[in-house]
């Protein structure tokens, strides 16, 4: 389906006035509308529980963000987009007024029009939202799209999904996590499965380990309070490091449509073992406890760094090493897969080992490290580094962001890239025992790689700091 053909359609934002929004969402509805991806009838209604006082107001608002977040704006396409929108307040209490401005606001644009609502609200706010949705009937012809962390532990995920669907069937719901809409992580899913360099040796028969790191040189920035309820773990973990995994770890689904992607991504999160709290690191920097709307005496984490197991027969015995962390030495997205020494031992033993390392930017990036001979007289064995860099072979192709990939996704209903309830709920299965057996965070330096107690925990060190054979 073309955008020409997508039929009218009302975005229902909670929480518009939040930083994703303003960051993500508005930015990303600004790029789409840009490239003519958006319906050709549409309007956006922003809602939560504070007025910004006026709809021009609000306009001002969104004018200002995607002036913080946008280069070069199109003037045209930011007035087209702001006269399209509006805010109405609302809580888990009262949608009455809502309700009543998303349908004043659709009979103007036709018949048949879709509501897309997007939920980016906190976790303990989530199923009141959507009780709300229900009894005003706002469920009707709609796609509820669910921002992380979907609950914050097992059982208060159950009591979620059984809220959500009360009043959503499963085919409305787009759990949305925006590392699965990174070009660099669907670019992953390419190089394996359609280069036969890759695929034969994607098992434990010739990788070691897997390291999944995603450090970040920022601090808090205003995001205390949410750290206080849900921390790196439930942040981070059990949502986008782990989607990694799975693609990382994923059998071939045999096409690439929703429903085949969806059963191979649950099929290895199905053999990922529950996590053992003896290999897994918590961490808090110093100088958290006085971030603003940070208890003094917080012990919640900033830092992760775990093991994790994929016991099934192309996985087993081979360790992944998730990282994450808040005011690290660097700001990376980088896997690396770490191959077995050749059996060959033709010149001696205690050799580097090769490496496959992709970057999880916005332009996918991957080098594989090897050993090849130095130039000279001598056998001598020297490293080397073999470079793809998507962004320069195909300069006139213009990835999508994350945001804007999926917010696309939705329009069109396609489900490839949204974790299904299934997937989320054994997540929560693998995380549960750290979260029952909780081990103490440990301090670590602003600017470092974490707690000492990490930097051992893969066999080799990590690439990133201990282990880093580059720098990159």
């Amino acid at each position: 389906m073309s955008s020409a053909d997508l039929p009218p359609c009302v975005f229902l934002l909670f929480g518009a006035r939040g930083d994703l929004a303003a960051r993500k969402l508005f930015p990303g509805l600004y790029r789409l509308a840009a490239a003519g991806r958006l319906p050709q009838h549409y309007a956006v209604i922003g809602s939560g529980r504070h007025s910004p006082g006026s709809d021009d107001d609000f306009r001002d608002e969104v004018r200002s963000g995607l002036r913080d977040s946008i280069d070069d704006l199109d003037d045209d396409v930011v007035r087209d987009l702001l006269d399209r929108l509006s805010f109405q307040t609302s809580d888990a209490d009262d949608g009455a007024d809502l309700a009543a401005r998303v349908r004043e606001v659709e009979e103007a644009l036709g018949d048949d029009v879709r509501r897309l609502v997007y939920l980016s609200v906190p976790p303990t706010a989530m199923s009141g939202m959507v009780g709300m949705l229900g009894r005003e009937g706002l469920a009707e012809r709609a796609r509820l799209v669910i921002e992380k962390p979907f609950g914050l532990d097992l059982q208060s995920f159950e009591e979620l999904d059984r809220d959500v669907h009360e009043v959503f069937e499963e085919e409305q719901v787009f759990r949305i996590d925006h590392f699965l809409g990174k070009e660099a992580v669907q670019n992953l899913l390419a190089l394996r499965f359609a280069n036969a360099l890759f695929e034969p040796a994607w098992n434990r028969q010739s990788i070691a380990s897997v390291q999944v790191d995603v450090p970040e040189t920022l601090a808090m920035e205003g995001r205390g309070s949410f750290y206080e309820s849900t921390g790196a773990l439930r942040d981070m973990v059990s949502t986008h490091l782990f989607q990694i995994l799975g693609a990382v770890a994923l059998e071939d689904p045999g096409e690439w449509s929703a429903d085949a992607v969806r059963r191979a991504r649950a099929a290895v999160f199905a053999d990922v073992q529950p996590l053992d709290p003896a290999r897994v690191v918590l961490g808090q920097y110093d100088g958290y406890r006085g971030e603003d709307d940070v208890d003094e005496d917080s012990d919640v984490e900033t830092f992760v760094a775990l093991e994790a197991r994929v016991d099934n027969d192309r996985w087993r015995g081979v360790p992944f090493h998730l990282r994450t962390g808040k005011a690290m030495a660097e700001t990376r997205r980088t896997v690396t897969l770490r191959f077995r020494a050749p059996d060959s031992t033709v010149f001696g033993e205690g050799r580097a080992r090769d490496e496959l390392v992709l970057e999880l930017t916005d332009e996918a990036k991957i080098h594989v490290d090897v050993l090849g001979k130095r130039p000279g007289p001598e056998m001598e064995l020297a490293p080397a580094t073999m470079r793809l860099d998507l962004g320069e072979e195909l300069p006139h192709d213009e990835p999508l962001e994350a945001y804007e990939r999926l917010l696309l996704d939705v329009l069109h209903g396609d489900h490839t890239l949204f974790a299904h309830a299934d997937e989320t709920r054994r997540l929560w299965e693998v995380c549960q025992p750290v979260l029952d057996d909780r081990p103490a965070p440990l301090p670590y330096e602003q600017g470092s790689w974490g707690p000492t107690e990490a930097l051992d925990l893969p066999d080799g060190g990590w690439r990133l700091g201990s282990g880093d054979a580059d720098g990159e």
